[in-house]
This record gives structure tokens, C-alpha cells and sequence, in this order.
């Protein structure tokens, strides 16, 4: 791998220094993120949801790993590597099921409860000596926040509270203002899947900045106008972005939206939040709904998106018509996604070898680079 030593100083009193140009493309790079940051992190796997009931289970990939969830006769989520302790086939081939009671290695038939104790497997009975805990399945460390599972694969995975629960506190400026949402008790309204050609990283420093938004976003300038002026709202820690005023609802056309949920406050109300959890996931926060995006980086060019949209269990059971605040959101992601798209070839041009720079209102992605490169144990060579 080329390596081009850049620098953290200033550029120019305005601008700052991007990650070189290789950090998006190098096939090296993007191994050693998936081994110190989405094999060594929290990531937002499944919505617990979708785990309705006994033996239910998903499949997701958590950086070169496949981690099957599935919720055992207690009711409980439980997570494990998707290998089968015999040979190593693929336990569960696909992306989501229904087992009645076991997981069963569909090559030589080694049998799982749904706590990954092994309990058959063909001429068992002739081998007294195995024990059915240690060759069970690799658990994986899962916690619940927010109505998701998150999934660690680290031996010794990071505190929870001072990771993924911090970054509320570090972006709203108060533990308790994400609790008013109530998002563990909202029931899916909507799911879209994004297949992106571009880095991960990309959509995360789009997501972080609005100095694109008058570019390429009229629908959310129109609704939320102070982001034409390029400030984004995870530039202030507790700022939340104001809805115009002739806007009654955060939807498409400005159009009436449904009732503010039952805790957000009055100074909530109106308001759009916006945080990033490193690494992989965004929430946005609106009074009446919320939209969570998991991000599954898949390779080093290709990104899976999953986006939620989450409402009160009674509009969704209504069947309430959530199109036009779906569409807001939908045309956001995809402005976003083609740009990133767009600007994905150009990270192995000759004119990005030594990277970009960042004006004032961008400068903190450079945290975010900073934290990137304390993970991966290297300087921007």
C-alpha cells in the first residue's frame, strides 16, 4: 500500500485536511477496519420486533462475520456466530425464519437449542465425552437499546453505556432527552433497503454535515430552512434543527403529520435531532416519528442501508397513510446515496491521492477522522 503522510494542521486558516484518498478504496484498509472497528464495536443488528416470537431468527453480517439472532423459548434474544461447531458449514443459509425449536446444521444435521447448547447430532449417543456446552455455538454479546439489538464480537466488549448510549448524551446534551421518544415501544412503519456503491465512510460524513443540503435537498430545505445555510444539526451539541413556519408536518409537502409522542417535550416539539453512533448507525428524531438507519459496510467500494421509519403502534395499526413522511426521508436518503455514489470514484483519482479539505462548518468530520485513525493505530499515511 502507497502511503502519503498528510496532516491535521490547517491547509489554510479556513480548511483542514481529509483522509487521503487510499482510506476509501485500499482493500487493506478496509480489512483492518473490519477487524478493529466492526468486529471490535457495538453495531444496531435486528429490531427486536421482527423477533416476534420463539425460534424466530435473522442473519446479519457484522464484518467478515455472519451472526445469526434469534430469540430463545424464554423469550430472550440471543446472538451467535452462524457456524456450526462440527465443520464449520453455514448454520442458517438465509436472511431470516422460522425454526420451531432448534437451529440444525443443514450438512451434517449437529442440532441447537435456542440458547446454541448442542443437543443432537448423528451417533451423539457414542460420544459420552463431548460437552454439548463447549461445543455449542460462539455466543456473541448482545444488548437492547432503543427497540434493536446490538451485537459485539469482542472478547471483552467496550462498556455500552459509555459507547453507543454516550453518543445521545454527547449529541442531545442531556441522558434522558432520547427516552422521550419512546422508540422501544414504536412499531414499524416502514422499511427501505439501500444498496450503495460507496465507502462507508462517505455516508457518514454526508450524514454529518449539511453544507450539501441547499445543493441537493429542497424538500428537507424547505422544511427545515436553516439547514440552506449549510450548518447541520449535530454542529451543536443540543440543537435541534426548527421547522419552517408555514410547515406543520415533517413531511414532504410541509403537510400535517400525526400527534407529537406522548413524552417528547414542548421543546422538542417542532424540532429535528440527528445523531451518529459510531460507527455504523444514524438516528433522527421528529415529534410525531423516528427514522433509524443501520449501515452493513460490505465491502470496500459497497454499502447496505436499512432505514426505518418508526411511528405510535396505534398509527401503524390503523393503517394510517405514512407515504408522505416516508417520502421526505426516502428522497434525503437517495440525494445522499447518489452523491456518495458520485463521489466514490474520484477517492482513487491522482487529484484526491493526498485528500480534500473541509471548510468551518465541516470541521467536525475531522473528529470523526480522528477517531478513525486512533482506531485503526495509524496516522493519515
Amino acid at each position: 500500500m502507497t502511503t502519503t503522510p498528510t496532516s491535521r494542521t490547517p491547509v489554510s486558516p479556513s480548511l483542514i485536511a481529509t483522509l487521503p484518498g487510499h482510506y476509501y478504496t485500499d482493500p487493506e484498509v478496509f480489512r483492518r477496519e473490519q477487524e478493529r472497528i466492526f468486529e471490535s464495536l457495538w453495531l444496531c443488528a435486528v429490531r427486536s420486533a421482527d423477533l416476534d416470537k420463539p425460534g424466530a431468527f435473522r442473519t446479519v453480517q457484522v464484518g467478515r462475520e455472519s451472526v445469526v439472532i434469534t430469540r430463545n423459548r424464554a423469550g430472550e434474544l440471543r446472538a451467535f456466530l452462524n457456524v456450526c461447531r462440527h465443520r464449520g458449514a453455514r448454520l442458517c443459509t438465509e436472511q431470516a425464519g422460522e425454526v420451531r425449536r432448534t437451529l440444525q446444521c443443514p450438512y451434517h444435521a449437529w442440532t441447537y437449542d435456542l440458547d446454541g447448547t448442542l443437543i443432537a447430532a448423528p451417533n451423539l449417543i457414542k460420544m459420552p465425552d463431548i460437552d454439548r456446552v463447549e461445543y455449542g455455538l460462539i455466543k456473541v454479546a448482545l444488548r437492547e437499546w432503543l427497540g434493536y439489538a446490538w451485537v459485539c464480537l469482542a472478547d471483552e466488549p467496550p462498556s455500552f453505556e459509555d459507547t453507543v448510549m454516550h453518543a445521545a448524551v454527547e449529541r442531545l446534551g442531556d441522558a434522558a432527552a432520547i427516552e422521550h421518544y419512546g422508540t422501544e415501544r414504536l412499531a414499524l412503519g416502514r422499511r427501505v433497503t439501500y444498496d450503495v456503491r460507496a465507502n462507508w465512510k462517505l455516508i457518514v460524513e454526508n450524514f454529518m454535515e449539511c453544507y450539501h443540503c441547499a445543493t441537493i435537498h429542497p424538500e428537507l430545505t424547505e422544511v427545515l430552512p436553516e439547514f440552506a445555510d449549510g450548518y447541520a444539526a449535530q454542529y451543536y451539541v443540543g440543537h435541534g434543527a426548527e421547522f419552517g413556519a408555514d410547515i406543520e408536518g415533517f413531511t414532504v409537502d410541509g403537510s400535517p403529520g400525526f400527534g407529537r409522542l406522548p413524552e417528547v417535550t414542548a421543546e422538542q416539539d417542532r424540532r429535528y435531532y440527528a445523531i451518529t453512533v459510531k460507527p455504523t448507525v444514524f438516528v433522527n428524531l421528529v415529534p410525531d416519528h423516528v427514522i433509524l438507519h443501520r449501515m452493513f459496510p460490505l465491502a470496500e467500494d459497497r454499502t447496505v442501508v436499512e432505514c426505518d421509519w418508526l411511528y405510535a403502534p396505534e398509527v401503524v395499526a390503523r393503517g394510517a397513510d405514512v407515504s408522505k413522511s416516508v417520502e421526505l426521508f426516502h428522497r434525503v436518503n437517495v440525494q445522499d446515496f447518489e452523491a456518495c455514489e458520485r463521489t466514490q470514484p474520484a477517492m482513487s483519482s491522482r487529484a484526491y491521492r493526498r485528500g480534500g479539505v473541509l471548510v468551518p462548518n465541516e470541521h467536525h468530520i475531522g473528529i470523526f477522522h480522528d477517531w478513525l485513525l486512533d482506531r485503526l493505530g495509524g496516522d493519515r499515511a
